[in-house]
């Protein structure tokens, strides 16, 4: 083994130039999978957002080609590249090459002041992760272009006049297999991209040209009315009120230290019963996990909704008062809000977390719908009283819920006290097994040879009631049989009207994977076998169906040598065994009733489930033992007797005539 090296002075390094991103992509880009490689294009593309929303350009074009490369192209100003004085060094440098640079850190200087980028990571970041990146730039009567091999420039600026009318920017990268353990991005990825960003970008057309098939196929996304539009999308011809949309701003601080910004706010929500729907989207970033304005919805919406109710009188006595739950079920929203300061949880930008903004939003909104209520009664009654049918749906699902859970709980209880069940410790169904065993001798044998973590017991009494003869009333009564489709705890096919203490069959309440019949090897014991078979076909067919019942074969012989014991369960077993042990000197004992057999020999033989012999019962073996069952015991005496005359012969050697 190697030596560990010792931690000292000389072990603490930092990473520099492209390292910092390619070795760590996951701390920029949330993930170095195939998540993360989609949040680096998405970085490429917000900047061409911000450039739009700002004024310059209407139209961007997204290209994913078939070997996963991408570009982006915009029709903005174009980003700076030449020389800068202030910084003395070149801005193409510190854009492409610099974390923390750009151009969005001056405040109040009117540009990019809600800009869906402020960190100055993006466009370096994904070039630090990609294989090769390619810049082409037109402003200032100029056209610049860049070149870059996993995050080195190569062959510096190169810069010739440019006659045409266009400005902006054309970005192609690639995606590097060293960075990312995937770039595989879907196209459906860059759909639901692009349609977001144009839902909340009202008048910028953004279009995206799928070329991963190796022909083009284009989608192109505009919302001339943001998110008014998308929300009646959203809700379909059938809501309950038509969109409604509030726009504000407001100024304030997330701490009294701290500067003041601003925040733009832009909501368009309506009701409906058959869809809900919430998205939130702060300076365009659709914010996945909410945070800020989440909050805010949730106290607004409540707030107001619940005082409406208590108002009209629509609370009965003690009710209890909606929770969100119950407003979320009816409500489809889309909230676009914007601040000079934002607080992302993180580069990934799915939640916000300014308190400013959560409480400018929830003041905005409370108001909003106040006078909305006021100005549009019809509305607020149709929704308000939606939102009073969820909360009552609500409390009795979750009554009818308790309900289950208290009838399944006193299943299981009155299984527990069930005379002389032997439970297992484990609650995992999947690994439960039941062995219905005949008599308490030989349930003492199982009991001392199972392994009780997984392994319960069910002892029968003598011979159960023949239920294909048998009417319900009469089979009720039998406690062996009750208390037995207690213990397995999924009722009887009878739709429960028969027997009140005795629910409804409901396989999901089966208490076991496995229900196993153990008998003797004997006359006795088949019988005892075949009449608790013949109950389940009866009351519980489904168990048998679905492969749920198994029968444990007992040996009919134990044969020991000098070296070793075998087991015989059939009588040609028994002559194959004799004949592997040749002259070998040997003892061979009729197996006794499975109760006075010794723990080691049931475990081995019936118990342990890598030795055990268990033979699952098919719904044919059912049916087919029934019939056989019905003529042997059943009404039919000129059958029986005709079937005795034909086959009596046959178990001649098997009577017992002493």
């Amino acid at each position: 083994m190697a030596k560990k090296q010792e931690y000292g002075n000389e072990s603490i390094k930092s990473l520099k130039g492209a390292d910092r991103v390619r070795k760590r992509p996951a701390v920029i880009f949330g993930s170095d999978g195939v998540e993360g490689c989609a949040h680096s294009i998405f970085e490429i593309v917000s900047n061409s957002i911000d450039e739009a929303r700002d004024g310059y350009g209407n139209k961007i074009n997204v290209t994913l080609f078939a070997d996963h490369s991408v570009e982006v192209e915009d029709f903005g100003r174009g980003i700076p590249v030449d020389y800068n004085k202030a910084e003395q060094r070149w801005n193409w440098d510190l854009v492409f090459c610099e974390l923390y640079a750009g151009g969005k850190y001056g405040e109040g200087s009117g540009t990019y002041d809600f800009s869906l980028g402020l960190n100055g990571l993006g466009l370096c970041a994904t070039q630090y992760a990609s294989e090769w990146m390619t810049a082409d730039i037109y402003r200032d009567g100029c056209h610049y272009h860049l070149d870059f091999k996993q995050g080195e420039n190569v062959g510096g600026l190169k810069k010739e006049p440019y006659s045409g009318r266009r400005t902006g920017s054309v970005i192609r990268w690639k995606p590097d297999t060293q960075v990312f353990t995937d770039i595989a991005v879907a196209p459906e990825t860059f759909r639901d991209m692009l349609k977001r960003q144009a839902v909340v970008n009202a008048g910028i057309t953004l279009v995206f040209d799928d070329r991963s098939s190796g022909k083009s196929e284009k989608s192109e996304y505009y919302y001339e009315n943001g998110i008014v539009d998308y929300t009646n999308e959203l809700a379909g011809e059938n809501s309950l009120t038509p969109v409604h949309f509030c726009q504000g701003s407001a100024a304030g601080r997330d701490r009294a230290d701290q500067p003041e910004y601003e925040v733009q706010m832009n909501v368009a929500f309506c009701f409906s019963n058959t869809v809900q729907t919430l998205e939130y989207y702060h300076n365009s970033s659709w914010l996945e996990h909410g945070g800020s304005p989440d909050r805010a919805v949730r106290l607004a919406f409540v707030n107001q909704i619940n005082a409406w109710l208590k108002n009209k009188g629509l609370y009965k006595k003690s009710e209890s008062a909606i929770t969100f739950a119950d407003v979320q079920d009816c409500l489809v929203l889309v909230s676009s809000s914007f601040s000079t300061r934002t607080s992302y949880e993180n580069q990934t930008k799915k939640a916000i977390t300014n308190k400013f903004v959560a409480q400018a939003m929830t003041d905005f909104l409370k108001h909003q719908l106040e006078v909305y209520f006021i100005e549009h009664p019809d509305e607020a009654e149709k929704a308000c009283k939606q939102v009073l049918i969820n909360k009552q749906s609500r409390e009795h699902a979750e009554k009818a819920r308790i309900s289950i859970k208290k009838n399944i709980t006193a299943q299981m209880d009155l299984a527990n006290r069930v005379q002389k069940f032997v439970d297992c410790r484990t609650k995992d169904v999947t690994r439960r097994e039941l062995y219905i065993v005949e008599g308490d001798s030989a349930m003492g044998a199982v009991k001392t040879s199972r392994d009780s973590e997984f392994q319960a017991i069910m002892p029968v009494r003598g011979k159960i009631l023949n239920c294909l003869k048998a009417d319900y009333s009469r089979i009720f009564k039998s406690d062996i049989i009750t208390d037995l489709i207690r213990v397995m705890g999924c009722g009887v096919e009878l739709g429960g009207s028969h027997n009140k203490d005795l629910a409804a069959f409901r396989l999901e309440n089966l208490r076991f994977n496995k229900i196993v019949i153990c008998t003797d090897a004997d006359v006795d014991g088949y019988q005892i076998r075949t009449l608790i078979l013949t109950m389940l076909y009866r009351l519980t067919p489904t168990l048998i169906n679905e492969g749920y019942v198994y029968i444990a074969e007992s040996p009919l012989y134990e044969i020991n040598t000098k070296t070793k014991t075998y087991f015989a369960y059939t009588e040609p077993e028994k002559a194959n065994i004799l004949k592997r042990i040749g002259d070998a000197k040997y003892t061979i004992q009729r197996s006794k009733g499975l109760g006075e057999n010794d723990p080691e020999m049931m475990w081995l033989t019936t118990m342990n489930p890598e030795s055990r012999r268990l033979i699952k019962v098919m719904p044919t073996d059912a049916e087919k033992t029934a019939q056989v069952f019905d003529l042997l015991l059943g009404d039919n005496l000129q059958g029986r007797k005709e079937h005795i005359a034909e086959h009596g012969a046959e178990y001649l050697d098997d009577l017992d005539l002493s």
